[in-house]
């Protein structure tokens, strides 16, 4: 392909998703909410969106409109605060962490301005240590920027859509998933295209400097994957953390003490439970995903630099990611269309299959799309540097490698389905073991969650198989992006999820009908097998890039071969392999210690506050949300320097074999962990859906709402909270995270890490 089509081809496709973003926020937005009260049109009628059996259902619409409006009004305002005052945190880490990577890469040749022999490449120069500090700082910054402006515009366009995704649910179930999906669609296709754009400018910007010296430009390029990654962890620990803290609190006083509704406006944490969905489901995972993206696009193209195609100096064979996720967006796109012009949502039970639908469409047309892109941008035969040797490799190897991620990601994705929906056998199971109890529900649980890994790690070591096999490092860096490839379509199902999760909860307090709770938590229900699929996508994406990252740093740091029988090796493996159980108890009591402070708030409301549970007095919302505010701000900082610290310390202190098994250890450990927490948790949280809903037989003899198997259902529940969006989520971050800080971080580790074996 020529090099001036892929210059065109690349912002281009960028461009294009971020239109179709806004074309998706302006049909949103005709949904009007005003907190004004509703004036009469010039023919006398009432402008406010008004239904045909709202009279049948006793509904005023002005009022439901205003009361909406307010509510949506007091989410959008919490989480703008508690977003600004987290940002305010990570502006000073990434300000210290910034002048770290400086310092380091730096001091590797003594802050030296003299051009050197290339690591690969020896006959040729390349530009000083101290070029390499500058440019992988600023990519760092660009990284945490474009991170951090994911997440903020993905939880504006959350709280944007919430209350017109309630209003819409009085024309039908059909109108109110078209609103919650377009509004995940803006997110999708905003972060797809962001993230692109930012790092094709950031390339072009880089090469006026770099020049011919690719491997010197996409070396400093990591920073960007680093920067992404850095700012999602706090998102997803801090977000999490506030979400689950506020969610505890209110499930426990509630529903099991109390025995009122979830979302009802009596309960004192129901403001802080909305505003946690967007700050935590909403904003952690955008940035979460991006960060994903970005990593699995910085070590592809690291290990292209040092291969034929850097040496070459071929464009568009080394913009090949770029193109791949170019492919992606016009794929996810067509996609989109299906679901929002080309089919309707009639009744409750064709919502998960057509979100299903949705991602089965757009891995195959992405399939059709690799195959085209393939045998244009890469030539015919070309090599790749893997680990000190040369691999031949075919332009078909590499349509193989993306083809099998972009598999794989589906197996997981339905897999995890299976195991977290309530339509199929292991939560109807779950559901059931209710009957003797909250403890049964929790050994239930516990073993479908482990069962649920076995299909996804065959799938993820299948993958890595044949794609190493075929293109050596680059092939499993290339089957992670194939993975993510789809992420405009995988991020809109995922935010679909939270969005319906608000509609619900502002339906509730706005004294809606029953009818429109029933049709919000179907929308809602499908929207937690939904975010569990993505957070299988997540997990089993970072998996690869993980791995990816790990063969380019070993390839940086110059070590010929890491033999676990080698006992720097060996207790890396270990202490690696220990980690996220460390980083998952750090989570968890963060939640837990936060919940009890909220269990506690919210008991006092209900006993001190005069009419509060008759409802003829108004809860102390802004207190509940403080508790979730002051916890998370202050537990995300031991879990996130657990993570930013290991790889400097063990590096530093042991040297890059150590280094190295401690990320192979996290990895194969990390993986594990996360599948079957994010899939517990899921799996208790659809079992009391289930119960909840009774829409089946076997469901209505396991309720109603407020029976002891309902009890039992929801305390199992609350324990899968902090498992599926705090400890599981962030535990993907934890493996992806210390590789790309470790590849960033190879030169000076090769150069002057160890200090502990040397001193010895």
């Amino acid at each position: 392909m020529d090099e001036t089509i892929t210059q065109i081809l690349i912002p281009v496709a960028a461009l294009v998703g971020i239109g179709f973003a806004l074309v998706q926020w302006i049909l949103v937005s005709k949904v009007k909410v005003s907190s004004a009260p509703a004036m009469l049109d010039i023919n006398g009628y009432k402008s406010a969106l008004l239904e045909e059996d709202d009279e049948e259902e006793g509904i005023d619409s002005d009022e439901a409109v205003h009361k909406c409006a307010e509510i949506q009004n007091a989410i959008s305002l919490g989480a703008t605060s508690f977003l600004f005052t987290q940002y305010k945190y990570l502006g000073i880490f990434t300000v210290v962490f910034s002048a770290i990577i400086f310092l380091f890469l730096g001091s590797v040749n003594g802050f030296s301005t003299k051009s050197e022999p290339c690591t690969y490449n020896q006959g040729n120069l390349c530009k000083p240590a101290l070029a390499n500090a500058i440019f992988t700082t600023i990519a760092f910054l660009l990284g945490a920027f474009t991170s951090v402006l994911s997440g903020f515009l993905g939880m504006k366009i959350a709280t944007f859509a919430n209350a017109r995704t309630t209003l819409e649910a009085r024309k039908g179930v059909g109108k109110a998933f078209i609103t919650a999906f377009r509004s995940g669609a803006v997110m999708g296709f905003l972060l797809a295209a962001n993230g692109l754009l930012v790092l094709y400018v950031t390339i072009n910007l880089f090469k006026l400097y770099y020049g011919d010296d690719w491997e010197g430009l996409y070396e400093s390029i990591t920073g960007y994957g680093l920067g992404g990654s850095s700012m999602a962890l706090f998102g997803r620990v801090g977000g999490g953390i506030y979400t689950k803290a506020a969610d505890v609190g209110a499930d426990l006083v509630g529903k099991v003490e109390r025995n009122i509704p979830e979302d009802d406006p009596r309960n004192p944490a129901v403001i802080a439970d909305n505003v946690g969905d967007n700050v935590g489901d909403i904003a952690g995972m955008g940035s979460d995903l991006f960060g994903s993206y970005a990593e699995s696009s910085c070590a592809a193209l690291f290990v292209a630099s040092i291969s034929s195609f850097g040496t070459s100096h071929d464009y568009s064979a080394m913009s090949y990611p770029l193109i791949i996720s170019s492919t992606g967006i016009v794929v996810c796109l067509l996609t989109t269309l299906f679901a929002t012009e080309l089919s309707e949502i009639k009744n409750v039970t064709e919502i998960e299959p057509s979100l299903k639908q949705q991602l089965l469409i757009s891995t195959v047309l992405m399939t059709a799309g690799i195959a085209i892109v393939t045998f244009f941008a890469l030539p015919s035969e070309f090599t790749l540097y893997a680990f000190g040797t040369e691999k031949a490799v075919k332009n078909w190897y590499l349509f193989v490698c993306v083809s099998i991620g972009l598999w794989a990601g589906l197996v997981i994705g339905y897999t995890t389905e299976y195991y977290t929906s309530n339509a199929y056998g292991p939560v109807q199971d779950v559901a059931d073991s209710c009957r003797t109890g909250a403890a049964t529900n929790v050994i239930f649980g516990l073993a479908l969650g482990y069962k649920s890994v076995i299909i996804p790690i065959f799938a993820i070591a299948f993958a890595i198989y044949v794609s190493f096999s075929l293109a050596a490092m680059y092939g499993i860096a290339m089957a992670a992006l194939g993975m993510l490839s789809t992420i405009a379509t995988g991020l809109a199902i995922d935010a679909y999820g939270p969005i319906s999760d608000n509609a619900g909860g502002i339906a509730e307090m706005a004294g809606m009908s029953h009818k429109i709770r029933e049709r919000t938590d179907a929308l809602d229900a499908a929207g937690n097998t939904t975010a569990a699929i993505g957070k299988g996508f997540a997990i089993g994406s970072a998996a690869l890039v993980s791995l990816a990252l790990f063969g380019a740093f070993v390839s940086r740091a110059g070590v010929k071969m890491v033999d676990v029988l080698t006992p720097k090796v060996f207790i890396g493996l270990l202490v690696g392999a220990m980690l996220p159980y460390w980083f998952s108890a750090m989570t968890m009591k963060s939640v837990g210690s936060a919940a009890l402070k909220m269990v506690e708030e919210v008991r006092r409301q209900f006993n001190d506050i005069p009419g509060l549970m008759e409802g003829t007095a108004k809860p102390d919302y802004a207190t509940c949300v403080k508790i979730s505010t002051d916890a998370s701000l202050k537990e995300m900082i031991p879990p996130g320097a657990l993570v930013m610290l290991t790889p400097l310390i063990a590096g530093t202190l042991f040297g890059v074999e150590t280094l190295a098994g401690v990320l192979a250890g996290s990895l194969v450990s990390g993986v594990q962990v996360a599948i079957s927490a994010s899939n517990t948790g899921g799996a208790w949280d659809n079992a009391k859906k289930y119960i909840e809903a009774g829409a089946t037989e076997h469901a209505r003899t396991l309720g109603p709402k407020g029976s002891d198997a309902h009890k039992a259902a929801v305390i199992g529940d609350t324990v899968g909270d902090p498992l599926k969006d705090t400890s599981g989520p962030s535990l993907n971050i934890l493996i992806k995270l210390m590789a790309v800080e470790s590849l960033v971080f190879a030169p000076f580790f090769a150069t002057h890490g160890g200090l502990l074996f040397k001193w010895l």
